[in-house]
Protein backbone atom coordinates (compact mmCIF):
# COMPACT_ATOMS: atom_id res chain seq x y z
CA UNK A 1 0.00 0.00 0.00
CA UNK A 2 2.51 2.72 1.03
CA UNK A 3 4.41 1.76 -2.35
CA UNK A 4 1.18 3.27 -4.31
CA UNK A 5 1.95 6.50 -2.15
CA UNK A 6 4.41 7.91 -5.05
CA UNK A 7 2.57 6.70 -7.18
CA UNK A 8 -0.62 8.59 -5.93
CA UNK A 9 1.29 11.69 -5.21
CA UNK A 10 2.98 12.20 -8.40
CA UNK A 11 -0.05 11.95 -10.46
CA UNK A 12 -1.70 14.45 -7.97
CA UNK A 13 1.72 17.21 -9.01
CA UNK A 14 1.21 15.98 -12.61
CA UNK A 15 -2.92 16.85 -12.48
CA UNK A 16 -1.73 20.34 -10.67
CA UNK A 17 1.14 21.28 -13.26
CA UNK A 18 -1.60 20.34 -15.95
CA UNK A 19 -4.60 22.98 -14.48
CA UNK A 20 -1.78 25.43 -13.65
CA UNK A 21 -0.51 25.18 -17.57
CA UNK A 22 -4.08 25.68 -19.13
CA UNK A 23 -4.97 28.52 -17.18
CA UNK A 24 -1.89 30.39 -17.75
CA UNK A 25 -2.37 29.52 -21.27
CA UNK A 26 -6.29 30.79 -21.36
CA UNK A 27 -5.37 33.63 -19.75
CA UNK A 28 -1.94 34.11 -21.91
CA UNK A 29 -4.24 33.72 -25.05
CA UNK A 30 -6.98 35.95 -24.47
CA UNK A 31 -4.70 38.74 -23.19
CA UNK A 32 -2.46 38.22 -25.94
CA UNK A 33 -5.99 38.44 -27.95
CA UNK A 34 -6.54 42.07 -26.59
CA UNK A 35 -3.06 43.09 -26.73
CA UNK A 36 -2.80 42.24 -30.00
CA UNK A 37 -5.41 43.88 -31.49
CA UNK A 38 -3.58 47.23 -29.82
CA UNK A 39 -1.14 46.60 -32.63
CA UNK A 40 -1.28 48.81 -35.95
CA UNK A 41 -1.26 51.90 -37.84
CA UNK A 42 -3.89 53.20 -35.30
CA UNK A 43 -3.01 53.98 -31.81
CA UNK A 44 -5.41 52.32 -30.19
CA UNK A 45 -5.34 51.47 -26.37
CA UNK A 46 -6.34 48.03 -24.41
CA UNK A 47 -8.92 49.68 -22.66
CA UNK A 48 -10.37 51.05 -26.08
CA UNK A 49 -10.38 47.44 -27.03
CA UNK A 50 -11.59 45.92 -24.39
CA UNK A 51 -14.87 48.22 -24.25
CA UNK A 52 -15.57 47.70 -27.98
CA UNK A 53 -15.77 44.34 -27.56
CA UNK A 54 -17.97 44.57 -24.48
CA UNK A 55 -20.13 46.38 -26.39
CA UNK A 56 -20.53 44.22 -29.26
CA UNK A 57 -20.86 41.19 -27.25
CA UNK A 58 -23.39 42.72 -24.75
CA UNK A 59 -25.00 43.69 -27.68
CA UNK A 60 -24.72 47.56 -26.73
CA UNK A 61 -24.60 50.84 -28.79
CA UNK A 62 -20.57 51.86 -29.97
CA UNK A 63 -20.02 56.11 -28.68
CA UNK A 64 -19.95 58.14 -31.23
CA UNK A 65 -16.53 59.36 -30.68
CA UNK A 66 -15.21 55.95 -30.88
CA UNK A 67 -17.01 54.70 -34.16
CA UNK A 68 -13.90 54.60 -36.44
CA UNK A 69 -12.08 53.03 -33.51
CA UNK A 70 -14.92 50.08 -33.74
CA UNK A 71 -14.20 49.82 -37.18
CA UNK A 72 -10.24 49.20 -37.14
CA UNK A 73 -11.20 46.61 -34.47
CA UNK A 74 -14.14 44.89 -34.26
CA UNK A 75 -14.09 44.79 -38.49
CA UNK A 76 -10.04 44.51 -39.32
CA UNK A 77 -8.36 43.46 -36.62
CA UNK A 78 -10.51 40.88 -34.56
CA UNK A 79 -11.33 38.32 -37.20
CA UNK A 80 -7.52 38.31 -38.51
CA UNK A 81 -6.53 37.46 -35.43
CA UNK A 82 -9.13 34.87 -34.19
CA UNK A 83 -8.43 33.24 -37.79
CA UNK A 84 -4.51 32.81 -36.40
CA UNK A 85 -5.65 31.23 -33.22
CA UNK A 86 -7.82 29.04 -34.81
CA UNK A 87 -6.09 28.39 -37.95
CA UNK A 88 -3.05 27.48 -35.07
CA UNK A 89 -5.10 25.74 -33.69
CA UNK A 90 -6.14 23.58 -35.84
CA UNK A 91 -2.63 22.81 -36.98
CA UNK A 92 -0.84 22.07 -33.76
CA UNK A 93 -3.84 19.62 -33.06
CA UNK A 94 -3.53 17.60 -36.04
CA UNK A 95 -0.05 17.85 -36.10
CA UNK A 96 0.10 16.04 -32.73
CA UNK A 97 -2.37 13.73 -34.56
CA UNK A 98 0.00 12.78 -37.42
CA UNK A 99 2.89 12.40 -35.03
CA UNK A 100 0.94 10.00 -33.04
CA UNK A 101 -0.51 8.00 -35.70
CA UNK A 102 2.50 7.90 -37.63
CA UNK A 103 5.03 6.94 -34.98
CA UNK A 104 7.56 9.16 -36.21
CA UNK A 105 8.25 12.83 -34.71
CA UNK A 106 8.82 14.53 -38.34
CA UNK A 107 5.51 13.80 -39.35
CA UNK A 108 3.29 16.97 -39.72
CA UNK A 109 -0.13 18.24 -41.31
CA UNK A 110 1.17 18.55 -44.57
CA UNK A 111 2.97 14.75 -44.33
CA UNK A 112 0.38 13.79 -46.58
CA UNK A 113 0.14 16.22 -49.70
CA UNK A 114 -2.05 18.37 -48.19
CA UNK A 115 -0.39 21.45 -48.28
CA UNK A 116 1.18 20.66 -52.10
CA UNK A 117 -2.71 19.77 -53.12
CA UNK A 118 -4.10 22.70 -51.82
CA UNK A 119 -1.52 25.58 -53.24
CA UNK A 120 -2.34 23.32 -56.87
CA UNK A 121 -6.41 23.59 -56.32
CA UNK A 122 -5.66 27.48 -55.79
CA UNK A 123 -3.39 28.20 -58.16
CA UNK A 124 -5.53 26.12 -60.99
CA UNK A 125 -8.52 28.28 -59.97
CA UNK A 126 -6.29 31.28 -60.26
CA UNK A 127 -5.02 30.66 -63.70
CA UNK A 128 -8.19 29.83 -65.33
CA UNK A 129 -9.73 33.07 -63.70
CA UNK A 130 -13.04 31.67 -61.91
CA UNK A 131 -12.26 33.62 -59.05
CA UNK A 132 -15.36 34.10 -57.65
CA UNK A 133 -16.26 35.68 -53.93
CA UNK A 134 -19.27 35.28 -52.36
CA UNK A 135 -20.17 35.75 -48.66
CA UNK A 136 -19.02 32.37 -47.20
CA UNK A 137 -16.01 31.83 -49.54
CA UNK A 138 -13.90 32.45 -52.69
CA UNK A 139 -13.45 30.27 -55.40
CA UNK A 140 -10.18 29.86 -54.68
CA UNK A 141 -10.42 28.71 -51.45
CA UNK A 142 -12.74 25.92 -52.50
CA UNK A 143 -10.23 25.12 -54.85
CA UNK A 144 -7.63 24.78 -52.69
CA UNK A 145 -9.53 22.42 -50.11
CA UNK A 146 -10.51 20.28 -52.32
CA UNK A 147 -6.92 20.15 -53.93
CA UNK A 148 -6.25 19.41 -50.04
CA UNK A 149 -8.85 16.56 -49.62
CA UNK A 150 -8.15 15.03 -53.24
CA UNK A 151 -4.72 14.71 -52.39
CA UNK A 152 -4.98 12.95 -49.10
CA UNK A 153 -7.03 11.01 -50.52
CA UNK A 154 -4.91 9.62 -53.43
CA UNK A 155 -2.03 9.24 -51.00
CA UNK A 156 -4.72 6.93 -49.02
CA UNK A 157 -5.44 4.96 -51.72
CA UNK A 158 -1.75 4.69 -52.93
CA UNK A 159 -0.61 3.45 -49.83
CA UNK A 160 -3.65 0.59 -49.10
CA UNK A 161 -1.54 -2.92 -49.02
CA UNK A 162 -3.86 -5.58 -48.98
CA UNK A 163 -6.72 -3.65 -47.46
CA UNK A 164 -4.83 -2.18 -45.02
CA UNK A 165 -2.70 1.03 -44.83
CA UNK A 166 1.28 0.86 -44.61
CA UNK A 167 2.47 3.71 -42.35
CA UNK A 168 6.23 3.86 -43.85
CA UNK A 169 4.24 3.52 -47.34
CA UNK A 170 1.75 6.58 -46.45
CA UNK A 171 4.65 8.60 -45.64
CA UNK A 172 6.60 7.93 -48.97
CA UNK A 173 3.52 8.60 -50.63
CA UNK A 174 2.81 11.40 -49.41
CA UNK A 175 6.23 12.85 -50.06
CA UNK A 176 6.23 11.56 -53.60
CA UNK A 177 3.06 13.60 -54.31
CA UNK A 178 4.35 16.51 -53.01
CA UNK A 179 6.63 16.37 -55.77
CA UNK A 180 4.35 15.35 -58.25
CA UNK A 181 2.01 18.71 -57.71
CA UNK A 182 5.01 20.89 -56.68
CA UNK A 183 5.84 20.40 -60.39
CA UNK A 184 2.32 20.80 -61.49
CA UNK A 185 2.43 24.03 -59.52
CA UNK A 186 5.75 25.22 -61.50
CA UNK A 187 4.08 24.14 -65.02
CA UNK A 188 1.02 26.22 -64.40
CA UNK A 189 3.33 29.52 -63.34
CA UNK A 190 5.53 29.04 -66.34
CA UNK A 191 2.26 29.02 -68.80
CA UNK A 192 0.53 31.41 -66.91
CA UNK A 193 3.14 34.04 -65.72
CA UNK A 194 0.72 36.97 -65.51
CA UNK A 195 -0.45 34.82 -62.51
CA UNK A 196 2.50 34.22 -61.13
CA UNK A 197 2.51 36.77 -58.14
CA UNK A 198 -0.56 35.94 -56.75
CA UNK A 199 -0.02 32.03 -56.64
CA UNK A 200 3.26 32.65 -55.22
CA UNK A 201 1.68 35.27 -51.96
CA UNK A 202 -0.94 32.87 -51.93
CA UNK A 203 0.86 29.93 -51.31
CA UNK A 204 3.45 32.06 -48.67
CA UNK A 205 -0.20 32.34 -46.29
CA UNK A 206 -1.90 35.72 -45.54
CA UNK A 207 -4.72 36.22 -42.75
CA UNK A 208 -4.94 40.12 -44.68
CA UNK A 209 -8.88 38.84 -46.37
CA UNK A 210 -9.98 37.32 -43.07
CA UNK A 211 -13.51 38.02 -41.66
CA UNK A 212 -15.94 37.55 -39.51
CA UNK A 213 -17.34 34.74 -42.02
CA UNK A 214 -14.70 33.16 -42.37
CA UNK A 215 -14.39 32.69 -38.54
CA UNK A 216 -17.59 31.55 -37.87
CA UNK A 217 -17.15 28.87 -40.91
CA UNK A 218 -13.70 27.92 -39.66
CA UNK A 219 -14.97 27.14 -35.85
CA UNK A 220 -17.00 24.35 -36.93
CA UNK A 221 -14.71 21.99 -38.33
CA UNK A 222 -11.64 23.00 -35.96
CA UNK A 223 -13.77 22.60 -33.07
CA UNK A 224 -14.90 19.35 -34.47
CA UNK A 225 -11.94 17.88 -35.00
CA UNK A 226 -10.26 18.67 -31.76
CA UNK A 227 -13.07 17.07 -29.78
CA UNK A 228 -12.74 14.18 -32.46
CA UNK A 229 -8.85 14.07 -31.36
CA UNK A 230 -9.90 14.57 -27.54
CA UNK A 231 -11.99 11.44 -27.46
CA UNK A 232 -9.42 9.14 -29.24
CA UNK A 233 -6.65 10.41 -27.09
CA UNK A 234 -6.37 7.56 -24.61
CA UNK A 235 -6.09 4.72 -28.04
CA UNK A 236 -3.37 7.47 -29.24
CA UNK A 237 -1.37 6.43 -25.65
CA UNK A 238 -1.71 2.72 -26.33
CA UNK A 239 -0.61 3.11 -29.66
CA UNK A 240 2.43 4.64 -28.21
CA UNK A 241 3.34 0.89 -27.14
CA UNK A 242 3.02 -0.64 -30.53
CA UNK A 243 0.53 -1.70 -32.99
CA UNK A 244 0.59 -5.25 -31.76
CA UNK A 245 0.35 -4.33 -28.08
CA UNK A 246 -2.54 -1.86 -29.03
CA UNK A 247 -4.30 -4.95 -30.77
CA UNK A 248 -3.98 -6.97 -27.80
CA UNK A 249 -5.53 -4.14 -25.68
CA UNK A 250 -8.64 -4.35 -27.75
CA UNK A 251 -8.09 -1.23 -29.99
CA UNK A 252 -9.01 -1.38 -33.45
CA UNK A 253 -5.51 -0.02 -34.95
CA UNK A 254 -6.58 0.04 -38.40
CA UNK A 255 -9.97 2.07 -37.93
CA UNK A 256 -8.70 4.45 -35.53
CA UNK A 257 -5.92 5.31 -37.89
CA UNK A 258 -8.38 5.98 -40.95
CA UNK A 259 -10.99 7.93 -38.48
CA UNK A 260 -7.79 9.98 -36.99
CA UNK A 261 -6.10 10.87 -40.48
CA UNK A 262 -9.45 11.55 -42.03
CA UNK A 263 -10.32 13.95 -39.29
CA UNK A 264 -7.26 15.63 -38.90
CA UNK A 265 -6.58 15.69 -42.98
CA UNK A 266 -10.05 17.50 -42.91
CA UNK A 267 -9.20 20.09 -40.69
CA UNK A 268 -5.82 20.64 -42.08
CA UNK A 269 -6.90 21.00 -45.57
CA UNK A 270 -9.93 23.58 -43.75
CA UNK A 271 -6.89 25.64 -42.45
CA UNK A 272 -4.95 26.05 -45.30
CA UNK A 273 -7.39 26.40 -47.76
CA UNK A 274 -8.44 30.36 -46.30
CA UNK A 275 -4.70 30.70 -44.44
CA UNK A 276 -2.79 29.27 -47.33
CA UNK A 277 0.31 27.18 -46.61
CA UNK A 278 2.02 27.83 -42.68
CA UNK A 279 4.66 25.38 -42.05
CA UNK A 280 6.32 24.46 -38.65
CA UNK A 281 3.02 25.37 -36.64
CA UNK A 282 2.27 21.33 -36.63
CA UNK A 283 5.97 20.45 -36.60
CA UNK A 284 7.37 22.29 -33.47
CA UNK A 285 4.40 22.79 -31.38
CA UNK A 286 3.91 19.37 -30.41
CA UNK A 287 7.68 18.78 -29.78
CA UNK A 288 7.81 21.80 -27.54
CA UNK A 289 4.33 20.62 -25.55
CA UNK A 290 5.09 16.77 -25.22
CA UNK A 291 8.89 17.94 -23.39
CA UNK A 292 7.26 20.56 -21.02
CA UNK A 293 4.46 18.07 -19.87
CA UNK A 294 4.92 14.69 -21.23
CA UNK A 295 3.63 12.30 -24.00
CA UNK A 296 -0.05 11.89 -22.39
CA UNK A 297 -2.71 12.58 -25.47
CA UNK A 298 -5.19 13.10 -23.15
CA UNK A 299 -3.46 16.44 -21.44
CA UNK A 300 -0.68 17.13 -25.19
CA UNK A 301 -3.57 17.85 -27.44
CA UNK A 302 -5.11 20.19 -25.19
CA UNK A 303 -2.15 22.18 -24.51
CA UNK A 304 -1.26 21.93 -27.74
CA UNK A 305 -4.11 23.31 -28.71
CA UNK A 306 -3.51 26.25 -26.97
CA UNK A 307 0.20 26.68 -27.59
CA UNK A 308 -0.40 26.52 -31.07
CA UNK A 309 -3.05 29.42 -31.12
CA UNK A 310 -1.04 31.46 -29.15
CA UNK A 311 2.04 31.26 -31.72
CA UNK A 312 0.65 31.72 -34.60
CA UNK A 313 -1.18 35.09 -33.29
CA UNK A 314 2.05 36.49 -31.91
CA UNK A 315 3.43 35.17 -35.24
CA UNK A 316 0.87 37.17 -37.25
CA UNK A 317 1.54 39.98 -34.58
CA UNK A 318 5.20 40.45 -35.55
CA UNK A 319 4.23 39.58 -39.20
CA UNK A 320 1.63 43.02 -40.08
CA UNK A 321 3.83 45.03 -37.59
CA UNK A 322 7.76 44.67 -37.76
CA UNK A 323 8.02 46.53 -41.20
CA UNK A 324 4.39 48.16 -41.22
CA UNK A 325 2.85 49.31 -43.55
CA UNK A 326 4.75 46.22 -45.28
CA UNK A 327 3.58 42.81 -44.31
CA UNK A 328 5.76 39.57 -44.10
CA UNK A 329 3.38 36.56 -45.30
CA UNK A 330 2.69 34.74 -42.30
CA UNK A 331 4.47 31.08 -43.80
CA UNK A 332 7.66 33.10 -44.16
CA UNK A 333 7.10 34.67 -40.57
CA UNK A 334 6.58 30.71 -39.00
CA UNK A 335 9.37 29.40 -41.02
CA UNK A 336 11.71 32.26 -39.53
CA UNK A 337 10.87 31.54 -35.86
CA UNK A 338 10.09 27.65 -36.37
CA UNK A 339 13.43 26.20 -38.06
CA UNK A 340 16.10 27.73 -35.74
CA UNK A 341 13.85 26.71 -32.72
CA UNK A 342 13.35 23.29 -34.23
CA UNK A 343 16.84 22.80 -34.60
CA UNK A 344 17.40 23.77 -31.40
CA UNK A 345 15.16 20.78 -29.92
CA UNK A 346 17.22 18.47 -32.10
CA UNK A 347 20.12 19.32 -31.04
CA UNK A 348 19.24 19.15 -26.60
CA UNK A 349 15.96 16.40 -27.16
CA UNK A 350 16.93 14.18 -29.54
CA UNK A 351 16.46 11.26 -27.41
CA UNK A 352 13.25 13.10 -26.07
CA UNK A 353 11.44 13.59 -29.05
CA UNK A 354 9.82 10.26 -30.14
CA UNK A 355 7.90 10.30 -26.05
CA UNK A 356 9.55 7.19 -25.16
Amino acid sequence: MASKIPDIKTAKENRLKYVCISLGLMVALISGIAVAATFGAADISVSDVTQIVHSHLRNLPIPDDMRSLDLIVWQIRMPRILMAVIIGMALAGSGVVFQAVFQNPMADPYVLGISSGAAFGAATVIVTGFVVTIPFFSTVTLGAFIGAMAASFAVWQISKVGGKTQVMTLLLSGIALNFLLSSGISMLMVFNREQVERIVFWTMGSFATASWTQVAVMIIPVTVGILIFRIFSRDLNIMLMGEDVAQSLGVNVEYLRIILILTASAVTAAAVSVSGIIGFVGLIVPHAVRLMIGPDHRRLIPISVLVGGLFLLVADTVARTIFAPSEIPIGVMTAFIGAPYFIFLLQNSKGKLTGR
